[in-house]
This record gives structure tokens, C-alpha cells and sequence, in this order.
């Protein structure tokens, strides 16, 4: 029986596991071709760039003066032990314990390039028309879709519940 339950946990750290290395390796990759705040023109609605962000989400806290690496590094290594316990404890809630996981592998990601790097490497900038979007990467996207995940799984189970 505990190796099913071993089972059932291992494919939401799988799941982290590729979300972080498809991160960076998009990232080494953009790394590569895009110089420091080069656009690259993918089609009418997105561009690859290359851009350092030293703060949270929406470069929150950029300009800092570099104690937000810190910070940021020991709330992402703090949220992620926590989210650890929290997929550990909801591994039969699919849903929460897949957003979870996403949220998991985009954090980890994210604290592994500000631990190596000083900062986050942003790659995707979409816009429509004269409206943009701030540059994120994979690892953003993850925790985006985690947590929606997460917000659908709640609404649904309150609807279900009444």
C-alpha cells in the first residue's frame, strides 16, 4: 500500500521536475540567442527577448538596490518546503495537487536562476496593438496556470457543495 501512495506522490514531482528544466532550458536557450534587451519579432503578437529581472512578478521590487534577491530567494525556498507539505497532503485532490506542482516547478525555477544569476530571465513579451504585456518566462507561466488550477478546483468544489 505505501508504495502506491509513493506512486500517486511522484508524478506531481515529476510534473515540478519538467517544468523546471523545460524552464531553463528555454531560458539558456534565449540566453543564447537574444542579446541584453534585444527584440525578437516571433510574429504580430509576441516577441523573445532577454531581459533581467531583479524583482517579483511585474518586476516588483526591481530597483531595490539588490536586498530583494534575498528575500525573494528565502520566500520562494520557504513557499516551496510549504507547497512540498501541501502536495504531500492533498495528493488525492488532482487538481490541487496539480496546481500545486506547477506552482512548485515555477518557483523553483525562479529561485534557481536568482540564486545562480542575481536575477530572473524574462523571455516572452506579448502585446496587442500599443498594449504589452511585462516579459515573463516558463516558470511564470506555471505558477499562473497552478494557481488558476488552484481557483477553479476551489470554486468548483464550493458549487459541487451546495
Amino acid at each position: 500500500m505505501k508504495k502506491a501512495k509513493k506512486g500517486s506522490m511522484l508524478k506531481y514531482y515529476l510534473l515540478s521536475s519538467l517544468v523546471f528544466l523545460s524552464d531553463q532550458f528555454a531560458k539558456i536557450q534565449a540566453i543564447k540567442l537574444v542579446t541584453d534587451e534585444q527584440f525578437i519579432k516571433i510574429n504580430s503578437y509576441l516577441y523573445l527577448v532577454h531581459f533581467k529581472n531583479e524583482g517579483a512578478a511585474f518586476s516588483f521590487l526591481s530597483n531595490a538596490g539588490g536586498w530583494q534577491r534575498y528575500f525573494l530567494s528565502i520566500v520562494a525556498a520557504i513557499a516551496s518546503v510549504f507547497i512540498i507539505f501541501m502536495i504531500k497532503k492533498n495528493k488525492e485532490n488532482i487538481f490541487l495537487a496539480l496546481g500545486l506542482s506547477l506552482i512548485l516547478g515555477g518557483a523553483v525555477g525562479n529561485l534557481y536562476d536568482r540564486l545562480s544569476l542575481g536575477h530572473v530571465t524574462d523571455f516572452l513579451y506579448f502585446h496587442f496593438n500599443d498594449y504589452y504585456w511585462p516579459a515573463f518566462n516558463i516558470a511564470d507561466a506555471a505558477i499562473t496556470i497552478g494557481a488558476a488550477i488552484i481557483i477553479y478546483d476551489s470554486i468548483f468544489k464550493k458549487n459541487k457543495a451546495v
